[in-house]
């Protein structure tokens, strides 16, 4: 079954085509193209996404990298050998989300194939499944192909899956393929959204979650090299604490707003207390987006390891934009459980690295299962976007 897939929920715009076969058991994948345009550049200087510019950068560039993406597919622009055609009709922001319905919708009408809107969170969820190329290129239209067979053995219910991006942070429960329960949510900031306005606080730049990644190592070098007051004022005495927002409550929802405020008031109090020079100021800001990142990391692990032994769950699935952060994948990682014969109890499952942003690859692979369970064809049928379209 071949796939066209488009991702527009955010500031990236996508394009897949997916050859698939295999049915639930043990899909074989093909690759055969999978494009993302980034629209970094263009939000950097506001400190994150407009929904307005994502919109018009979506229009501009959707209908180039869909005949790249049929290009290196190596199927014609006038008549695809295509089965289906898929588009993320949720959540996301709006204007964003109609540009690749809209498009979707003109070719579904154009080729006669049916369309389906896949949920963008689902998504994220059957990243796992994706394997990098090797030889995958790093340009503004990333390019991925790669042809492999995933045997879904190892993948076990019930399970529950850690959503993390600049838009989401939900615990979802699974006990079925393709059936849902949100157990947990954020009821203010997503994880990525507080690392974007803590990176904007300090400086650092947008997208948020590299820039504090990189300065949150880049902290464990300055300690070893920086002898000044300030430095050894914050190693001894280790001033720079920060909250664990909701980590105790009894529920599994989260809140990370606070925490920017917290970094505010903890940053002028400590450099009121010490006169710094801007060497010394870097090492407190690496200092405090180490502690910072730490503090989310904890609240989200802590509460996925909860929630997953109160519904005795086989497997964790870590997705979303911030499972790209190094230090999340590592711990989360370390705490999943083990047997005496080294064995986890838990078994967990994580995207490439190449596949935790948004991408079109992974809309194609949850229209495929969704096809196989529902077979629903909506031939030029309407599809609306949705903002906050729920995964249920």
């Amino acid at each position: 079954m071949k796939i066209i897939a488009i991702e527009t929920s955010c500031d990236e715009t996508g394009v897949a085509v997916l050859e698939i076969s295999g049915g639930f058991k043990a899909p074989r994948i093909k690759i055969l193209s999978n494009i993302v345009a980034s629209q970094v550049k263009i939000h950097a200087p506001f400190g994150g996404v407009v929904p307005n510019l994502a919109k018009r950068e979506h229009q501009k560039n959707l209908p180039l990298i869909f005949k790249k993406a049929l290009k290196e597919a190596r199927l014609s622009l006038k008549n695809p050998r295509i089965d289906l055609i898929a588009v993320t009709s949720g959540p996301g922001l709006e204007p964003a989300l109609w540009v690749g319905i809209n498009f979707a919708q003109e070719l579904a009408k154009k080729y006669n194939k049916p369309l389906l809107g896949i949920n963008h969170l689902e998504g994220h969820i059957f990243s796992i499944f994706l394997e990098k190329n090797r030889k995958s290129t790093k340009h503004e239209a990333r390019s991925t192909k790669r042809d492999f067979e995933f045997r879904i053995s190892n993948f076990e219910f019930p399970a529950i899956a850690l959503l993390v991006s600049g838009g989401h942070t939900e615990l979802v429960l699974s006990k079925k393929p393709l059936e849902y329960k949100v157990i947990g949510q954020t009821l203010d900031d997503a994880a990525g959204e507080a690392f974007d306005k803590v990176a904007r606080l300090l400086g650092l730049g947008y997208p948020g979650g590299p820039a504090i990644g990189v300065m949150a190592e880049k902290k464990l070098k300055l300690k070893h090299d920086i002898k000044s007051a300030t430095a050894q004022f914050i190693s001894s005495n280790d001033k720079v604490k920060l909250p664990r927002p909701m980590i105790n409550s009894k529920d599994y929802n989260f809140s990370f707003s606070g925490l920017k405020t917290a970094v505010l008031y903890k940053l002028k109090e400590l450099e009121q207390k010490m006169r710094t020079s801007s060497h010394d100021r870097e090492y407190l800001v690496s200092a405090m987006v180490k502690e910072f990142q730490q503090a989310v990391i904890d609240v989200l692990i802590s509460k996925t390891m909860r929630v997953a032994k109160e519904y005795k769950a086989k497997t964790v699935i870590l997705g979303g934009g911030v499972a790209a952060n190094k230090e999340l994948r590592k711990q989360l990682q370390q705490k999943m459980p083990f047997n005496c014969d080294s064995r986890y109890v838990i078994n967990l499952l994580m995207p490439e690295m190449e596949f935790t942003g948004d991408n079109a690859a992974m809309i194609a692979l949850a229209a495929y299962f969704r096809w196989l369970k529902n077979k629903k064809p909506r031939r030029g049928g309407a599809l609306k976007a949705d903002g906050n379209l729920k995964l249920t």
